[in-house]
């Protein structure tokens, strides 16, 4: 690797692999690195990159897609992969006209992203003469590996990939999770407690027929988000990916070649947000159980501004379920809202807002 260039690190895999958890992990644990991270996860605003904190690179400037209180680039108009140009390369730009205050470089990509696409963006001469792709981790989760379902939440993979308008690409999620495993430089099997030793072998197994020996494959559970030495090894693999990324077969580069045609049914699909001021948690959380059986939601995920109480509460909803708790408290200069991305088909946006805004409590002089 290019002592010279600012090695980033790629992790990518479908969503409730651990990719997010990953990040906050680094980011509390790694010291004395300044660290700009990008994050691309689907909705009109990405919620997860605002639970993240600890970024040590410090942004004074405005600029799009930047939440300057933590230095995270938000890409969330759509899949990585498949808006390199528009959205990728016009913020790497941004963080190598600032290079010599970034130390690395975190790019979490939408569980859908293609890592191919991506890496070969550092070939682009103004990103490659500054910067170098560290390595891409891929995060799978072990038993739904093991299961054969491949992601967690199958629900909750195909609403994304149904709503993102952005997607090119629509293979299986086989096919998908081949793809993001045929670039990985290291693969990071999540959950393991949750494994039987069978499980685990079927595991081995199936990343064994889709990577070669050179690339390890790690089994991390919950103590990887403390265990400060092995967080260290994973920003420093030093794998120059860039160089060789041309050179990876996939399924998504075989059906472009092969003319297969890509139907999302994207017109079918919908997705909005919500503002509201500060709630009633038990309206709000009333009020969205009655929208599930009248609207066709698939995912609803957010946080909420309580009155009296000094932390946010993040909200998620899949189907008919619900869980919330609170995460962090309110900044004093951040303004105490309510917001909720909400994913599904035929949404009316306006009945939405006018149901759940019957939760929310006027503003007292």
């Amino acid at each position: 690797m290019n002592l010279n260039k600012i090695p980033a690190t790629v992790v990518t895999g479908f969503l409730g692999s651990g990719k997010t958890t990953l990040l906050a992990s680094l980011l509390r644990q790694v010291t004395g690195k300044r660290i700009a991270v990008i994050v691309n996860e689907f909705g009109e605003q990405d919620i997860d990159s605002s639970l993240l904190r600890g970024c040590a690179l410090s942004c004074e400037e405005d600029a799009t897609a930047v939440e300057t209180e933590s230095g995270i680039f938000e890409l969330a108009n759509g899949c990585i992969c498949c808006t390199v140009e528009e959205e990728f390369l016009p913020v790497m730009k941004k963080l190598m006209a600032r290079r010599d205050d970034i130390d690395h470089i975190l790019i979490e990509t939408s569980g859908l992203a293609l890592p191919k696409p991506l890496v070969q963006a550092f070939n682009w001469p103004e990103v490659r003469q500054h910067c170098t792709v560290d390595a891409i981790i891929t995060l799978i989760d072990g038993p739904a590996v093991a299961a054969g379902r491949y992601a967690s939440d199958v629900g909750k993979v195909e609403a994304q990939r149904l709503a993102d308008d952005s997607l090119d690409h629509d293979p299986s999620l086989r096919e998908l999770l081949d793809d993001q495993l045929s670039a990985a430089d290291l693969v990071l099997v999540s959950k393991t407690d949750l494994l039987e030793p069978g499980d685990r072998k079927r595991v081995e197994e199936l990343v064994a027929q889709r990577v070669p020996a050179s690339v390890k494959t790690l089994f991390i559970d919950q103590s990887l988000a403390s265990d400060s030495a092995q967080l260290e090894a994973l920003m420093g693999i030093g794998a120059a990916s860039e160089e060789g990324i041309d050179r990876i077969d996939n399924h998504h580069d075989r059906h472009h070649a092969e003319g297969a045609h890509h139907d999302h049914a994207h017109d079918h699909f919908d997705s909005c947000v919500i503002r509201l001021g500060e709630v009633d948690g038990d309206l709000l959380a009333d009020s969205l159980q009655q929208l599930v059986k009248t609207q066709e939601i698939y995912r609803a995920k957010g946080f909420a501004a309580i009155p009296g109480k000094p932390m946010r509460r993040v909200i998620q909803a899949v189907g008919e379920r619900q869980e919330g708790y609170f995460d962090r408290l309110w900044r004093a200069d951040e303004e105490r809202l309510t917001q909720l991305v909400i994913i599904g088909r035929a949404l009316d946006k306006q009945a939405l807002h006018a149901a759940l805004a019957s939760a929310e409590i006027e503003a007292t002089a």
